[in-house]
């Protein structure tokens, strides 16, 4: 039997990345104090890099949510009865297999539904995957948080993840509209499993963002590298130095490139010219850390109601399941 192609849908118009990268760089770069989107890290080699940092001692979140999803995938499964699970940023779907494995046994028409931004790793992966799980459908979405999230696949009973704590590099503020903007596009009996970290020990917590091996300001100061082969840009990654501060007021952690000296990053195709002073720092991610109160009232206000929260044996990361009221 003849295994079928995944289908994938790209919704992101031609250009499109250098189009954003170009008003995020000119927003984030004229904007006081400067910041830029962490989006911006995942280049091929940035991506690399996240993978290393993944594996870090410090680095405790993904090991944590992988040990909760091995023990309590059954019962996820088994609560939201899904056909249809939809992972949003999915990657190379390397955790969710544990779902699959679990959504293959639990309905007779299982459907999977990858969303990142990356074209590139989700038709590889969605290969992958149906010569991996034969009668598992595919259904690709090439899009963006910002602009897509109403756009996903409808019919069945969905179960959408959204893993890793990525939601927490997002603001209060932009939390509310994804989360409301996510919401909008599903129907009652559909679910989210949403990954969080939690508020734990400031030196753990800023340890991980800022290992001993370095990895994570390599991984920082990549992004300087991309604006030199993205835009041309006239700057010398090695004139920045990477630092992790805790915000115990906004409880998230916060990753910025400080600037050894004085100097002047250069964009003559933008006619854009910005200046750093010494010891000037840009912002370069937030991570946002949780309290599942906190987090029970952020979902109800996007008009989600918590069914249950795991953590891992440690307490460290949090899985909760939500149901579209």
């Amino acid at each position: 039997m003849s295994i079928p192609d995944p289908v994938v849908h790209d919704l992101l118009p031609e250009g499109y990345f250098q189009e954003r990268l170009i008003a995020d760089v000119i927003e984030g770069l004229s904007a006081m104090p400067k910041t830029l989107p962490p989006k911006w890290f995942y280049d091929e080699r940035g991506s690399q890099l996240f993978d290393e940092i993944t594996r870090l001692p410090e680095y405790y979140p993904t090991r944590a949510e992988r040990e909760i999803l091995t023990a309590r995938a059954a019962e996820i499964i088994e609560l939201a009865a899904p056909d249809t699970l939809v992972e949003l940023g999915s990657g190379t779907a390397e955790k969710t297999r544990v779902l699959i494995d679990r959504l293959m046994t639990a309905t007779a028409r299982p459907k999977y539904v990858p969303f990142d931004v990356s074209p590139e790793f989700l038709r590889a992966s969605a290969i992958e995957l149906v010569q991996e799980y034969p009668g598992l459908e595919v259904e690709g979405i090439v899009g963006d948080f910002d602009l897509h999230l109403g756009q996903l696949p409808i019919g069945g009973r969905r179960l959408v993840a959204f893993l890793g704590g990525t939601v927490g590099n997002f603001s209060p503020k932009e939390r509310s509209h994804l989360l409301g903007e996510l919401v909008s596009g599903l129907v009652p009996g559909d679910h989210l499993l949403l990954g969080t970290d939690l508020v734990k020990d400031r030196g753990r917590l800023v340890a991980a963002y800022d290992d001993a091996a370095g990895v994570t300001a390599e991984f920082n100061l990549n992004v300087l590298r991309v604006l030199a082969r993205q835009l041309d840009a006239e700057v010398d990654p090695d004139g920045f130095e990477h630092v992790a501060v805790w915000d115990a007021e906004e409880e998230w952690i916060e990753m910025r490139l400080r600037a050894r000296h004085a100097q002047v990053i250069r964009i003559p195709d933008l006619d854009l010219e910005v200046s750093f002073e010494a010891g000037e720092e840009m912002r370069t991610e937030i991570s946002a850390k949780f309290r599942p109160d906190g987090l029970r009232d952020e979902l109800a206000t996007a008009g989600l109601e918590l069914v249950q929260l795991w953590t891992d044996a440690a307490g460290d990361f949090a899985l909760s399941l939500s149901a579209v009221r």
